[in-house]
């Protein structure tokens, strides 16, 4: 320390010794590509086949339902709210535009089932946004109220497609554009328009802060009703998607096949950095998130593990990303305070 340094009563800093603060930032805003970058390198170390094109491309192809749903997801969750409701509403929109293919044409399903999805959003944002309601109540009790209606239209019974080869509704989750699977082009196009939505749109600085801080939003004139109640119709917009390209893939439908999806989207979120407490999230890294469980589920079944291990090593990463979410926060909060 010099003479400058006791008169002026700092510290001198100390050569070859890094700044926490500069890396506990560097973790907090970049972990989820360090994390992802980690899990390609040592996987591919560990399989040979793991890195190849083929493979990566049947991962994307493989998480573009999760990921298109996790779009929608991820505006909910930023704007401190919770949607527990996909997992059947992907049921019931999938069982409807199939078991509707055959009776009115793939066009006309496919537009009946967006607008019965939509009126199903509209509900869970009124109830939320404009009632008030705790989401994560409302959402709960409308899984259980979806996936009701969805085996009483049904009868209990699965959906099929008769003419699978005939149809052009096939494109959707079968069909491959410039060497790229469709669902894959769908999945990543909507990731782009929501993140220009959410960064570059006035409607996008809103969500943000009705999640960040409702106080300041609601006295700086925005309207926390309108855009909780938007969130939601975004949410089921994506699930309405993704229930195109899962009945387009399968061309039939399980009254359940929706059944814990919801909790696999909601895990894509967090990993992807997005807070539930409100006011953080990004469409990027959700969709980072969404290719890390995907990679793990892959990565695992190359390695040849059982399909249960994918759950358990899930279950950690998940776990992981919600503790250095929480002691980055704290970090934070103390180096404020202290």
């Amino acid at each position: 320390m010099t003479k400058l340094d006791i008169q002026s009563g700092q510290a001198a800093p100390r050569l070859g010794v890094p700044d926490r603060d500069a890396l506990r930032e560097t973790l907090q805003k970049q972990g989820i590509l360090i994390a992802f970058a980690l899990f390609l390198v040592g996987f591919s170390l560990m399989s040979d086949r793991f890195a190849s094109w083929d493979n990566v491309s049947t991962v994307f192809r493989q998480v573009s339902i999760i990921g298109t749903m996790a779009l929608g997801v991820t505006v909910v969750v930023i704007t401190g709210n919770l949607d527990l409701s996909v997992g059947s509403l992907l049921s019931f929109a999938t069982v409807l535009v199939v078991d509707l293919h055959d009776q009115i044409g793939p066009a006309p399903a496919i537009l009946v089932m967006f607008a019965a999805t939509l009126l199903i959003g509209c509900v869970n944002g009124l109830l939320v946004g404009y009632g008030r309601l705790n989401s994560l109540i409302v959402t709960l009790g409308m899984l259980s109220a979806i996936q009701g209606l969805t085996l009483i239209y049904s009868g209990g019974q699965n959906v099929d497609i008769a003419d699978q080869e005939g149809t052009w509704f096939a494109v959707f989750g079968r069909g491959f554009l410039l060497g790229l699977a469709v669902p894959t082009l769908i999945f990543l196009g909507l990731a782009v328009a929501f993140h220009v939505m959410l960064t570059r749109t006035s409607f996008g600085r809103r969500v943000f802060a009705v999640g960040g801080n409702p106080t300041a939003s609601a006295f700086s004139g925005v309207r926390r009703a309108r855009v909780v109640f938007s969130a939601y119709v975004l949410s089921a917009f994506t699930t309405a998607c993704a229930a195109v390209i899962l009945g387009s893939r399968v061309m039939g439908s399980q009254n359940n096949v929706g059944q814990g999806y919801e909790l696999l989207v909601l895990s894509g979120v967090i990993l992807g950095g997005a807070s539930l407490l409100g006011g953080s999230g990004s469409i990027p890294k959700t969709v980072i998130g969404v290719l890390i469980l995907g990679f793990i589920q892959n990565g695992l079944l190359l390695m040849g593990y059982p399909y249960y291990a994918q759950w358990l090593v899930t279950w950690v990463v998940i776990i992981l990303a919600v503790w250095l979410d929480v002691a980055s926060k704290r970090g934070a909060f103390f180096t404020r305070t202290s």
